[in-house]
């Protein structure tokens, strides 16, 4: 017999409050199921088990919080096929603790942030031009569904540049930068009624721009229901905050602990461009670093940010 611990839930959370279960005694679990939901001072999350068998005990009732590492679920080998039950609706009074909790956990993790890690901003402006005209040569041939957005390809160079760079890339724990050999990209997501998350894309490098993009969607869309996968909020390894939408030209942001830099990204504006002599006009969008001076300084920061450039003017590659 063995136990489903309540695992890690992200930086500097060290309890959950279990807000639904998703299994019930005799159902049947594999490796990677959702088994509860679990609500932190940050978010709602599902947890998941990495464990086979049936499950012959829960351990805990809803509404009790539960520090990291405690005992949930008994699970024993079984051959029963999994029940999945109906979700459970949040309250309007309760979405706003959660929203007001939310506030307080935020205010609190970047007031740490700012004490402990040792910042430095970058900012520079990002040529857009090469990338949305073959942005909009490739969408002229899709759906309107199925259409790319300049959002997309942002992320992408991003998270190309920082496994470039993998100074940017990583986590800064027990005293020493530990670089990721993945790149999780967090996006930072407002949600409806107050605060911001920033679960991750993972291995965002590595995905083609329609993937990152479905799934972008997907996270932003789960983000703002309250169901994020633990996973998502455990492990970004780099953050990317884009307030462009709502009209913001640079954005200096302050780093998730335990990564080591945040990128901010501003709305795209038309503005007077000097080139070979000539003045024109071009889009572009500012693009802020906020680093930790511990691990990286203004020679790799500028380079960074200075790849995600270069890579823009080659869309086709990214």
């Amino acid at each position: 017999m063995g136990e489903f611990k309540l695992p890690s839930l992200g930086a500097d959370l060290e309890h959950g409050k279990l807000v639904e279960w998703l299994i019930e005694p005799g159902d049947h679990v594999s490796p990677g199921d959702s088994v509860a939901v679990v609500e932190t001072d940050m978010t709602t999350l599902d947890v998941e088990t990495q464990q086979e068998g049936e499950v012959t005990e829960l351990l805990v009732d809803i509404g009790t919080t539960v520090p990291v590492g405690a005992p949930m679920v008994r699970i024993t080998e079984a051959e029963e096929e999994a029940v999945q039950p109906e979700s459970v609706s949040v309250p309007p009074s309760e979405t706003q603790d959660r929203a007001s909790s939310l506030r307080r956990a935020t205010g609190s993790l970047m007031s740490r942030s700012k004490k402990a890690i040792p910042h430095y901003y970058l900012s520079t402006t990002l040529d857009l031009r090469a990338a949305l005209e073959w942005m909009q040569l490739v969408n002229r041939q899709r759906p309107v569904a199925s259409r790319l957005v300049p959002s997309a390809l942002l992320l992408k160079a991003t998270a190309l540049a920082a496994r470039e760079v993998p100074e940017v890339n990583g986590f800064f724990t027990d005293g020493m930068f530990r670089p990721s050999s993945s790149v999780h990209l967090g996006v930072a997501v407002a949600l409806r009624h107050g605060g911001q998350v920033a679960p991750a894309i993972h291995d965002a490098d590595t995905l083609a721009l329609d993937v990152l993009m479905q799934r972008l969607r997907d996270l932003v869309s789960r983000a703002r229901a309250g169901r994020l996968q633990r996973t998502e909020m455990a492990d970004p390894t780099i953050t990317v905050m884009n307030l462009g939408d709502l009209g913001v030209e640079s954005v200096f942001g302050v780093i998730y602990p335990p990564q080591v830099a945040m990128v901010g990204l501003g709305r795209m504006m038309e503005q007077p461009w000097a080139h070979d002599g000539l003045l024109g006009v071009r889009p572009a969008v500012a693009a802020t670093l906020s680093a930790d001076h511990r691990v990286s300084d203004g020679l790799r920061g500028g380079r960074f940010l200075g790849r995600i450039g270069e890579l823009l003017q080659k869309p086709e590659e990214l």
